[in-house]
């Protein structure tokens, strides 16, 4: 496993990254409404992306055809945007986007309610998110990577969700994918040891029913296998010598 150590100006240009990952997010959830189209928000995403002078991380990465995924209600993650998929009120919107910068990469992801939403909808987007956070709680030098794993799994099953198994995080740079994966659930041993200038993208994908899901028939768009809701949440975060840096959010905490 060929791990890459960022250097100062590789951090750099990642936390530039980020930041405009950020904006972007920020920019393209205020157009989250009933009504809306998955495809409009794909455009709208790859528009905001190209004004910041970055290009989409995910427009023809391995042929996957658009610049976002949006992903409704029981599609976990990679759904290709269209102009039949519109929101609905209630709907749980999933948001992942990918920029590159000057060669390198940030990757993020967020959860929305769209309109009033149920409780339990509510609370599956709230335990996604936290769950992200209790996992980088061991995201810092001289820990071990699968402690990240193992705490976000007991969170989300403690809350009475399930973690998705069969799709994981990675390290990211001038790769969208690098190594190492960052599973989000518990593996035998734990795993290598952080090192600052390591960077991850950690990202819980987090179903209200089983943690089994299907691949649809574009070989893309990922579903649960029960038809239950799922969210997903995603930071890429630099390894430093104390707390780690969320290179994704603007002010890195």
């Amino acid at each position: 496993m060929a791990v890459k150590i960022k250097s100062p100006r590789e951090i750099s240009i990642m936390r530039e990254a980020g930041k405009i990952l950020a904006e972007v997010h920020d920019q393209l959830k205020d157009i989250l409404a009933p009504g809306i189209s998955t495809w409009e928000i794909n455009r709208k995403g790859d528009e905001l992306i190209r004004k910041k002078k970055c290009i989409p991380s995910f427009l023809n990465y391995n042929d996957y055809p658009a610049s976002i995924c949006v992903s409704l209600n029981d599609e976990v993650v990679h759904a290709i945007p269209s102009k039949k998929h519109r929101l609905f009120e209630g709907d749980v919107v999933s948001i992942d986007i990918g920029v590159i910068y000057n060669g390198y990469h940030s990757d993020s992801a967020r959860s929305y309610g769209i309109g009033k939403i149920d409780k339990e909808t509510e609370r599956l987007i709230r335990i996604t998110k936290e769950s992200f956070y209790k996992g980088i709680e061991h995201a810092r030098a001289g820990n071990h990577l699968h402690d990240i794993s193992a705490a976000i799994q007991d969170y989300v099953e403690e809350n009475g969700f399930s973690v998705v198994r069969d799709l994981v995080g990675h390290g990211i740079g001038q790769s969208l994918h690098e190594d190492p994966q960052v599973p989000n659930f518990k593996q035998t041993g734990r795993g290598m040891k952080l090192r600052p200038g390591m960077t991850l993208a950690v990202e819980p994908m987090v179903n209200a029913g089983t943690w089994e899901v299907w691949i649809l028939e574009d070989d893309w768009t990922v579903v649960t296998k029960d038809g239950a809701n799922s969210a997903h949440y995603e930071n890429t975060i630099l390894i430093t010598e104390g707390e780690p840096e969320l290179l994704s959010i603007n002010g890195g905490k």
